[in-house]
């Protein structure tokens, strides 16, 4: 196993907030509370202890133990639910959405990032206990954006109509899928081992939550992680201070908007707050909640509330309130003594949104870490880019900016025509200064010109580049090859590729490597040759 890192500004992949973040640049430093190292965990430990109540973590850990029951968790896993109880226990966590089969490979890089931290924090900080959470995104409505993942260049997706919360669907239509990918699978020894994990999962559990659960159970479970469903009346009733204060008040929102005003200053904004960030959730049915015409409204549907109806709702029915994407992160922190979230670019970018309304309500803002980011080759592709001299940072170009700097060192004529470029704008360099001692007016002429002999030169270059990826056709072609399978429609193979496809090649190896391999705080891209 060869292990290679590339800063994440010189990937091309990730926006110019998460590099300045990872950079500690100053324009976000009131953005967020403490940076991920080792050191800075000490006063988020003595933060959340002085704000999270035996009360609170009693009943965690009692949900838990219930959510777990039938499943075959391990004992470090049942373990860590218990040692929840203790004050000096803190959980690491992590969400994602209910993806089929897991979607792409950057399910395991989050899970497996938590899993390292609370390894690092312990060896850090050895009086404490620190516990790696998996958040099921449960409460989510978006199938079309879960219901598929991508094996070999094929989209294996599951068919069906879809209301409400995703993690209650049934799982009625995926022996069909099963069967699907079972044939792309083929009869090796470990696509049995696959077809066996779809199967337990997905056509022996009745729900989708339920499916996901048992399957990163079985992915992660000899590494103590915990998966929490947070769709649970008994956590809710916790919440309950927060949504009337988002229904009452519209906290989130005027907090939100004020910080966007200043993020945006220097930085794109990832979401825009609702005046009320929450929706109404019921079977079937996950719809805004809005305050219009005097009344409380659900949204493409005919149920109203006065205020004092809603709020007599939300005391004796707190599981129908679903936090949205503003109000998750707070939901999540008022139900866990988390002391760090670990997500990808995008997830971190409305987390910095967010700082400001968390202070407002008086809840504890946790670490933001940047999950891992890895691609993985194989021996024999590792082999290939070195004979044809292509670095790490090669690999990670677009892709005709690849394939022109590779023809360019590989060809045995000079296409670079910088030399000849830099001459001739010296000569016209020349000319101005003659025309500013004569005749001003032939300024434009000779501007005109210039243009005109600069944009000739490039053409021409352009025209022998293109003669000579003809003439080197071979080699551009084996050279598109490996870059189409590292980057998979020319996107990050973590964003595209399903964890399957490594598992053929690797087995029940692969996880153990990749936990051996990654580092949550190290802050580079990293490579990996298995």
């Amino acid at each position: 196993m060869q292990k290679n890192t590339i800063p994440f500004h010189k990937t091309g992949y990730f926006s110019p907030l998460i590099c300045d973040y990872l950079d500690k640049k100053s324009e976000l430093t009131a953005f967020y509370n403490r940076f991920p190292e080792l050191e800075n965990f000490k006063a988020q430990i003595e933060e959340k202890h002085n704000t999270f109540s035996k009360e609170s973590r009693a009943l965690l850990s009692t949900v838990l133990l219930n959510q777990n029951q039938g499943l075959d968790i391990s004992e470090s896993t049942k373990k860590h639910i218990i040692d929840l109880r203790n004050a000096n226990t803190f959980t690491i966590t992590t969400g994602h959405q209910l993806n089929l089969f897991t979607g792409p490979l950057y399910f395991l890089y989050k899970i497996i990032s938590a899993i390292n931290l609370s390894k690092a924090l312990k060896g850090a900080y050895p009086d404490y206990n620190f516990v790696p959470v998996y958040w099921m995104a449960t409460e989510d409505h978006d199938f079309e954006e879960i219901n598929y993942f991508n094996y070999k260049g094929k989209k294996i997706q599951w068919n069906r109509d879809s209301k409400g919360a995703v993690g209650e669907l049934n799982t009625d239509g995926l022996e069909a899928v099963f069967k699907v990918f079972s044939e792309e699978l083929g009869p090796s020894k470990h696509a049995e081992v696959l077809k066996m994990l779809f199967k337990k999962a997905y056509l022996e559990h009745n729900n989708l939550a339920d499916a996901t659960r048992f399957l990163a159970n079985e992915l992660f479970k000899n590494y103590g992680l915990v998966i929490i469903d947070a769709n649970d009346a008994d956590l809710k009733k916790q919440f309950i201070p927060f949504i009337e204060q988002d229904l009452l008040n519209q906290t989130s929102f005027s907090e939100v908007t004020k910080t966007n005003d200043k993020l945006s200053k220097n930085y794109g904004i990832q979401v825009n707050p609702r005046e009320i960030n929450l929706f109404y959730l019921k079977e079937n049915l996950r719809e805004r909640i809005v305050f219009e015409d005097d009344a409380y409204k659900v949204l493409n549907t005919k149920i109203t509330w006065s205020k004092s109806d809603i709020l007599k709702e939300v005391s004796e029915h707190p599981e129908r309130f679903s936090p949205n994407v503003i109000m998750r992160p707070l939901y999540q922190e008022v139900i866990l003594p988390n002391l760090c979230y670990i997500g990808g670019g995008g997830e971190l970018a409305y987390w910095f949104q967010l700082k400001s309304y968390f202070q407002k309500v008086e809840v504890p803002f946790p670490i933001l870490l940047l999950r891992n980011s890895v691609l993985i080759q194989t021996s024999s592709l590792h082999k290939k880019l070195k004979n044809l001299n292509i670095t790490t940072e090669d690999i990670f170009l677009k892709r005709d900016v690849f394939i022109n700097k590779k023809v360019r060192q590989i060809s045995n004529i000079d296409i670079d025509f910088s030399k000849q470029k830099n001459h001739l704008k010296q000569q016209f360099n020349d000319l101005y200064k003659l025309a500013e001692q004569t005749d001003k007016s032939f300024i434009g002429a000779v501007k005109a010109q210039e243009i005109k002999q600069l944009k000739g030169l490039m053409s021409l270059e352009k025209r022998l580049l293109k003669a000579q990826k003809r003439k080197l056709s071979d080699q551009v072609l084996r050279m598109t090859d490996i870059q189409n399978e590292l980057f998979p429609s020319q996107s990050l193979q973590e964003r595209n590729t399903n964890f399957s496809e490594l598992y053929l090649e690797y087995g029940e190896q692969l996880i153990p490597k990749l936990i051996e391999s990654l580092e949550p705080l190290k802050g580079e891209f990293t490579i990996l040759t298995l």
